[in-house]
């Protein structure tokens, strides 16, 4: 039970968008009926009211008919395609935070397998991004996905973090667009960190981990809700602001007092790189953010959840986690 954000009814049945989050009555539950973003987004990316005919076949020719029949059925099969909402896939439309929290606690699994089948050889050459092997590109995605296997709490704190926090940059800027800043931002921060070492010169190192994507969802936030309350430790309120750009801060010390981009075994070079990717797509999708009425549609103003070190952080593998 909960009202409409359009009327502001209680509705015993309300029906939550799949596009912009908000929840609406039955007289608003279509997305013509409230201001929904999707609808302005729309734009017939694949020519689905394209009619498709040859301006070149004459009307009245022999062909005519079986031509139009056939135009039809591929206008017919565009638009099933485009707009249609059965099958596996379209589970994934509006909740890809949920697959790629899927596909890290498949690749844990995985990784235990590699361990178990041929030890931390064949381990780190499946799922770390090393120094000393980066022309291993699988690993460039495998290790966004990967957590330290011994260490549970790793994956735990990121997954609390992108299941808090996912959903609201998804619903703002689409699923397709999320998962590219995901794996984008995972990407250049295990990278920028394996390189950085390779620069100065440092010993081998690897990183694996989804924490430079993590703080990549949290810097998109600080730029659209810098005011946004969360629970430091789940007790603590504070705006996430202060959480960000303070572990931000206390990342960069750090940094500089270890000239290798790393302490502890932690990538924090790697935060750091994820963070700024963040706040620089957060300040150019700044319009989308005030398209869906916020960060994904919904009050993000009084949300509060997880953060702080221990989410976006946590021990990890060879040389570095992330």
């Amino acid at each position: 039970m909960a009202t409409c954000d359009v009327c502001g009814e209680y509705e015993n049945l309300p029906y939550q968008c799949k596009r912009c989050g908000q929840t609406f009555c039955a007289e608003h539950r279509l997305p013509e009926n409230h201001d929904c973003p999707g609808l302005s987004q729309w734009n017939d990316p694949g020519g689905v009211f394209d009619s498709g005919f040859d301006e070149s076949v004459e009307a009245g020719s022999g062909g005519s008919a079986d031509a139009s029949a056939g135009v039809a059925d591929r206008v017919k099969q565009r638009i099933d395609r485009e707009t249609g909402t059965g099958g596996f896939v379209s589970f994934f439309r509006g909740n890809a935070t949920y697959a790629l929290l899927l596909a890290m606690w498949a690749t844990f699994v995985a990784q235990w397998v590699a361990l178990f089948v041929g030890g931390q050889p064949l381990h780190n050459t499946l799922f770390v991004l090393q120094s000393d092997a980066i022309g291993n590109v699988w690993t460039w995605v495998t290790s966004v996905f990967s957590h330290a296997p011994g260490q549970l709490f790793h994956i735990i704190g990121n997954s609390i973090v992108i299941l808090f926090f996912g959903p609201l940059v998804e619903r703002a800027v689409g699923s397709k667009r999320f998962v590219g800043f995901f794996l984008g931002a995972g990407i250049l921060a295990g990278l920028g960190h394996v390189l950085f070492a390779i620069a100065t010169n440092a010993p081998t190192t690897g990183v694996l981990g989804a924490s430079g994507a993590g703080f990549a969802i949290l810097g998109v936030l600080t730029v659209w809700r810098p005011n946004m309350q969360v629970l430091l430790f789940f007790v603590i309120p504070m705006k996430i602001k202060y959480l960000t750009w303070g572990i931000a801060l206390v990342s960069a010390v750090l940094v500089v007092q270890s000239g290798t981009g790393g302490v502890g075994g932690i990538a924090h070079l790697a935060h750091l790189i994820g963070f700024a990717i963040g706040l620089a797509f957060g300040k150019r999708n700044e319009g989308l953010a005030r398209s869906a009425g916020g960060a994904g549609g919904m009050n993000v103003g009084g949300v509060r959840g997880p953060g702080g070190p221990g989410g976006p952080g946590g021990p990890g593998g060879p040389g570095g986690r992330i």
